[in-house]
């Protein structure tokens, strides 16, 4: 399974960003991973610098074998809650 981390300019991506969303969806996907070719992840700061309730916004695409992309969103206040909702709901929706 290959994850691919894409940030917005507000969001400073590196390596240390990277391997911290891959071991979640390591962890909660786990189960799921010869059946996925490859998970992207887009993390965005809607509102940029103005601090406000739900403004990072987690997506993430699932790629199963054989199967159409499942894609699922989550916002919070902070980009670890973001992320960890999305895994939340993918886990879900891969379920069904």
């Amino acid at each position: 399974m290959q994850i691919q981390v894409n940030s917005s300019n507000q969001i400073q991506g590196n390596v240390r960003l990277n391997e911290w969303v891959s071991s979640i969806l390591h962890s909660n996907l786990e189960r799921y991973e010869d059946d996925l070719t490859r998970i992207e992840v887009h993390l965005r700061d809607d509102n940029g610098a103005k601090p406000g309730p739900h403004d990072k916004r987690c997506q993430m695409e699932a790629r199963p074998k054989g199967h159409q992309p499942i894609s699922v969103t989550h916002t919070a206040t902070s980009l670890d809650q973001a992320v960890d909702g999305a895994a939340s709901k993918l886990n879900h929706a891969l379920e069904h």
